[in-house]
């Protein structure tokens, strides 16, 4: 059992850490000011080949894998959790798109998502609740020549910068209700609603979409009628989860870095606070947290990579690792005192994203339902 990463992954997680301290790190105010995502930053995502992370080669990526793209993911959220998210779900639609798009379908969109023309997501979630997908309402209503799609979708990451979001909607009843469909920005009937206002991961554009008499071509349905239920679950387990596990490692990472600048510069007692066997204890656990996410997180992936069934590993390690976020990002609010609560230090928007993180691409509950099945398989 080699534990090693690739000497060629290694080069994809230098390059990705390098790019966010160099690159992202220069947008991370201006995102927790207005919490607007920087555009000016999507065409160096897509020159620094972060956007076709596991998009084939034939279609503009560099095919490099699952366990690269949670690599990358990890240093990019080390920065910027935003932008880690924003990246995350904009991987999921391709992900969809080479799982069940047809060749035409793959030639036309990936490599747009590929470049940086727009950015990409998989819309599910709707008011009625993201988790409940056979609770949806949004229908797609058959045509002699499509479908005309009526419906609204909320909490959808990258919604006012996606110009062709693969969306799931109701063509029936049952597990084989659902389907999948691709909409581009020029359809009529397709508008953009709301931008949400988030006390975490400030900087990722989440907002609505929506859809009044949106004529859909049928060219544009993403697999077979009636397996929107099978891409869309696919997306979320297999590309969403794993995303947020990466996301949520890399507020580990820098929960640990801004706690250990912090111990061994604050100076109590004539000391630096890292001699305080307290301090000690918390930054212990912070880095064993980390340690074991670490494990998971790579070792979903790499299933992933394998081509082996990996959907409950996927979970596992985006459940643990999140609430692990949030128990290390608060445990390095607390080694900072009072100026863990100060705005300008990064340690309380390491916090409010890991809080974020814990239900996006799935709750907690709903990751142990999944969980509680496979054992009980």
């Amino acid at each position: 059992m080699n534990f090693d990463i690739p000497s060629e992954l290694k080069i994809v997680q230098r390059s990705a850490r390098e790019f966010a301290e160099q690159v992202v790190a220069k947008y991370v105010t201006g995102m927790e000011e207005t919490g607007e995502y920087p555009k000016a930053l999507i065409p160096a995502l897509a020159e620094a080949g972060i956007l076709g992370l596991i998009a084939p080669l034939e279609y503009g990526g560099s095919d490099l894998g699952y366990l690269a793209r949670t690599l990358a993911l990890e240093e990019i959220s080390r920065v910027s959790a935003a932008i880690g998210l924003s990246m995350q779900c904009h991987h999921m639609q391709i992900a969809a798109l080479v799982d069940w798009g047809t060749a035409k379908q793959k030639k036309k969109y990936i490599p747009a998502l590929c470049r940086g023309d727009y950015l990409g997501v998989v819309a599910v979630t709707e008011p009625t609740g993201g988790s409940d997908l056979m609770g949806m309402t949004s229908v797609a209503t058959p045509t002699s020549t499509g479908y005309v799609l009526n419906g609204r979708k909320c909490f959808i990451t990258n919604s006012h910068l996606a110009g062709a979001p693969l969306v799931v909607a109701k063509t029936g009843e049952g597990p084989r209700g659902l389907s999948a469909f691709v909409i581009e920005r020029e359809l009529k009937g397709y508008s953009t609603g709301r931008q949400e206002h988030k006390m975490g991961l400030r900087g990722a554009n989440t907002g609505e979409l929506i859809f009044k008499d949106c004529k859909v071509p049928r060219s544009n349905m993403i697999g077979d009628e009636g397996a929107g239920l099978k891409v869309g679950l696919k997306a979320i387990s297999e590309t969403g989860r794993p995303g947020m596990a990466a996301i949520a490692l890399g507020i580990l990472d820098a929960s640990l870095d801004e706690a250990v600048k912090f111990a061994r510069e604050r100076v109590l007692y004539k000391k630096p606070i890292s001699n305080l066997q307290a301090i000690q204890w918390g930054l212990a656990e912070i880095y064993a947290d980390r340690e074991a996410c670490k494990l998971l997180c790579y070792r979903a992936s790499w299933l992933k990579d394998q081509g082996r069934e990996c959907a409950t590993e996927m979970t596992l390690a985006k459940v643990v690792t999140t609430e692990a976020a949030v128990r290390a990002s608060r445990k390095a609010l607390e080694i900072h005192g009072g100026c863990g609560t100060m705005l300008e230090y990064p340690v309380q928007r390491l916090y409010r994203d890991a809080m974020v993180c814990v239900s996006a691409g799935g709750t907690t509950e709903i990751g142990k339902i999944v969980m509680s099945r496979a054992v009980l398989d």
